[in-house]
C-alpha cells in the first residue's frame, strides 16, 4: 500500500491500513508535527490537508486516503525551505503560546487561504472554529491569517 505524503510516494505496510492516518504519520513514518489531541476529531491538533481540504487525521482511516494527496505541517514550506505565508505570519504575529495546537491551526489556515485567498473575519472564524486553542490565541490567529492573506496578494 502506498500513500502520497508531502508530494512523495511512501510505502506503507498493508497491516497499517486499518489504523488512523494520524498514527501512520507519527509512529510509522516519523512525521510527528501532526499532534494527537483528543483522538475523536474534536480539537483539531491532528489536522492535515487531504486533497486540498483540512481534515482530522485521528478519525481518517488510512485505507480511505490511498489515492489522495496528503500534506502535513512538514510539507508546508517549499522545497527551498521558505516558510509558507501562514507559517511566516504565525511567527510575525507571535501566535503560539504552548504551541500544541499550532500545527493543526496552521494547516487549517493554509487550507482556508488555498480556497479563499481574501477571507473576511467571519470566513476565518467559520473555518477555524473547530480548531481549539487552550491558550486562547484566537485574535492573533485571525491576525496572522489576515497577514498571510495580504502577503500572498
Amino acid at each position: 500500500m502506498k500513500l502520497r505524503i508531502n508530494g512523495e510516494l511512501r510505502e506503507i505496510c498493508a497491516a497499517w491500513r486499518d489504523e488512523p492516518l494520524l498514527f501512520v504519520l507519527r509512529e510509522h513514518l516519523g512525521l510527528v508535527g501532526t499532534k494527537f489531541g483528543c483522538g475523536v476529531g474534536i480539537c483539531g491538533a491532528c489536522t492535515v490537508i487531504i486533497d486540498g481540504i483540512a481534515q482530522r487525521s485521528c478519525i481518517t482511516a488510512t485505507e480511505d486516503v490511498t489515492a489522495s494527496e496528503i500534506r502535513t505541517i512538514e510539507g508546508l514550506a517549499d522545497n527551498n525551505g521558505n516558510l509558507h505565508p501562514v507559517q511566516q505570519a504565525w511567527l510575525d504575529e507571535a501566535v503560539p503560546q504552548c504551541g500544541y495546537c499550532q500545527a493543526g491551526q496552521i494547516m487549517a489556515a493554509a487550507a482556508l487561504l488555498a480556497t479563499n485567498p481574501q477571507p473576511s473575519d467571519q470566513d476565518i472564524d467559520d473555518a477555524m472554529s473547530d480548531n481549539l486553542c487552550r491558550c486562547g490565541t484566537y485574535q492573533r490567529i485571525r491576525k496572522a491569517i489576515k497577514r498571510a492573506s495580504e502577503a500572498a496578494t
